[in-house]
């Protein structure tokens, strides 16, 4: 069964399903594309605030009630790695945060490569200025409140607890959801958006966006790091605080993510034509009208 993720493009035979299903399907999907793909009454792409917005209050449930679990359970449950309740209450949340981790790299990253489309450059104008809105919607509202957070919630609350509590293992409450949850969802979300990018949009086919291939190494070259930090901190570097040495790779490798402001620039070159593109196709459309109509 066919869908049709283009609004502009028209229906063909073949497109349309034969079964209830394929028809409940074939609309919800429409829906879905209509909702992050919004256009006015012309046609013409504009922001999809709505569907950020929504995915902006998903993430701050979810944020909640991982912060509400960690003020509950940290001091009551994660002060001694060796204790059968830490087993319970902690090693188990990390098992799930990294195996649902690994399953969307290893599965999401083959399937967005295998299924790009024989020719990216079929995409419509609409379409392509709306996937640049889609993307900057979501960094504005979803992605920058995601790094406040990240900063404000997790990484001094990290810094917080080994300031008062004793480091024993690696695995501390605030690390469970610092280096084992955040960053590494951080990594595989720009994996994905990566390889997608390179196989689906035309203006970064056949070539690589080195601003956004730093910006995926901040969150990658991060893990590593952290690896040597606890090597240096259970074998010759006990302080926490974080201006020592120990902690100035996270801040170089965090720099990265400003690369973003590259990427933009090149998004904005293409968001010239396109929106040239767009809108001289509507007066073409609107004075054809016109004709027809007199």
């Amino acid at each position: 069964m066919s869908v049709v993720l283009d609004p502009k493009r028209p229906l063909s035979d073949s497109d349309e399903p034969t079964t209830s299903v394929g028809r409940l399907y074939r609309w919800a999907m429409d829906l879905v594309v209509s909702f992050i793909f919004p256009t006015d009454e012309k046609g013409v792409p504009v922001l999809p605030i709505k569907a950020a917005l929504i995915a902006l209050a998903g993430l701050a449930v979810f944020i909640v009630g991982y912060r509400w679990y960690t003020e509950v359970f940290s001091f009551k449950y994660g002060l001694d790695y060796f204790a059968p309740e830490f087993q319970v209450y902690w090693m188990s949340l990390f098992w799930v945060q990294i195996t649902a981790l690994a399953l969307a790299l290893f599965i999401g990253a083959p399937a967005i490569y295998f299924t790009k489309p024989e020719d990216p450059y079929v995409m419509s104008p609409e379409r392509e200025l709306g996937v640049y809105y889609l993307i900057f919607t979501f960094t504005a509202i979803v992605g920058i409140f995601a790094f406040f957070v990240i900063l404000g919630l997790f990484v001094e609350a990290d810094a917080a607890w080994h300031q008062v509590t004793i480091r024993d293992t690696d695995f501390t409450p605030t690390h469970i959801g610092l280096f084992y949850l955040v960053i590494p969802a951080g990594a595989v979300g720009a994996i994905l958006g990566l390889i997608w990018l390179h196989t689906r949009m035309p203006d970064f086919i056949g070539r690589i966006s080195i601003p956004l291939f730093i910006v995926m190494l901040a969150p990658v070259g991060i893990m590593p790091n952290l690896g040597l930090n606890e090597w240096g901190h259970t074998f010759f570097y006990a302080e926490e605080l974080f201006a020592a040495p120990i902690h100035w790779g996270f801040v170089i490798l965090a720099w990265g993510i400003f690369a973003f402001a590259g990427f933009m620039l090149q998004s904005l070159n293409r968001l010239k034509v396109l929106t040239s593109e767009v809108y001289a196709k509507q007066a073409s459309d609107m004075a054809d009208a016109r004709r027809v109509s007199s």
